[in-house]
């Protein structure tokens, strides 16, 4: 089945009630929604199946999730003890109901508000919202470095930001972050191997982007950038998703403080989206399709968009599920 008949399937069959997962659907071999939760849920929806998998763990809060077919196995970032836990054998536990995979990599507890995970090679980096001094006039944040070994998650070196960062992302090896209560994206470029030790570090370039008010999730792939907008924490209608093609370029033109214009861009917001604060998301160009972890909105959804690239405005999701206080998520596709 090609690309964009799987797209117009699925927003057919999109549904118009929570807990529908267009069963039937046919993707790709495999196409699993990883999704975890504040609760300490960690989910997995089979977009083929529409197959339900849950995975017991030793979180209780749980903010980040990175699959790995290499390791048949999937890392969460645990807010509740404050590491990166590994659990293996996902493939041969089987579907459906609740699996009990085995933890095999741990870091040590060093983490304090953990808020994503971006993975590149055998490193995984961490950014965390702490408050270091107490002074919400002065931000800042910290990015943690950790090499996976045999032996578990072994911590590089930490990099403390000059703002407080929420959603990190790489691009080749070049990082993206989310600068928090602000509408602007910073770049770290090469950054494992331009910042190897303990320090405070100045981004290279920030920029901004017009229309957005609170960037948290990002997401990046083949050439387009997704940014998604919580708007007022306290409000569960005023979320948004940016969507900006020819990502690269368009940053590189953009002056260090200047911004992308509304005009260079797609907006998903409106009652009918059912975004309010869109915590995180991911996004897959062979699909073009967005996935969303909201968070506000009836207390917690996973949510798509189909045709990522071509949709803007109050569009209802092609899919929605209800889980609540979900945190994150991450697909994984073959």
């Amino acid at each position: 089945m090609s690309y964009s008949l799987l797209i117009l399937l699925l927003g057919v069959v999109g549904c118009n009630k929570d807990d529908n997962l267009n069963p039937g659907v046919e993707t790709s071999t495999t196409a699993h929604l990883y999704a975890t939760s504040h609760n300490g849920d960690v989910r997995r929806y089979d977009i083929n199946s529409g197959i339900v998998t849950n995975y017991a763990n030793s979180s209780s809060d749980i903010e980040g999730i990175f699959f790995s077919a290499v390791d048949d196995a999937f890392t969460i970032v645990s807010r509740s003890s404050g590491m990166l836990e590994m659990y293996q054998g996902i493939g041969t536990l089987g579907e459906g109901g609740t699996k009990n995979p085995e933890i095999i990599l741990m870091s040590n507890p060093d983490l304090e508000s953990p808020r994503d995970l971006a993975v590149n090679g055998d490193f995984y980096v961490v950014s965390d919202n702490t408050d270091l001094d107490g002074d919400e006039t002065t931000p800042e944040g910290r990015l943690f470095v950790y090499r996976k070994t045999e032996s578990g998650f072994s911590l590089r070196n930490t990099v403390q930001t000059k703002f407080k960062v929420w959603g990190i992302e790489f691009i080749g090896e070049d990082l993206f972050l989310a600068v928090d209560e602000t509408s602007r994206l910073a770049v770290y470029r090469e950054f494992l191997n331009t910042y190897i030790n303990n320090r405070i570090a100045t981004a290279d370039k920030i920029i901004a982007i017009q229309g957005l008010v609170r960037a948290h999730g990002l997401d990046f792939d083949k050439g387009t950038m997704v940014v998604s907008d919580i708007g007022e924490v306290e409000s569960s209608s005023d979320g948004g998703l940016h969507i900006i093609q020819n990502f690269e370029e368009k940053f590189s033109n953009t002056s260090n403080g200047g911004f992308i214009g509304a005009e260079e861009q797609l907006r998903i917001s409106g009652a009918n989206t059912l975004l309010g604060n869109p915590v995180n998301l991911v996004y897959d160009a062979a699909y073009n399709v967005i996935f969303v972890a909201e968070a506000l909105n009836n207390g917690g959804r996973v949510l798509a968009f189909n045709n990522a690239t071509s949709v803007s405005g109050n569009i209802g999701p092609d899919l929605r599920y209800g889980l609540q206080g979900v945190s994150s998520v991450f697909f994984y596709t073959e």
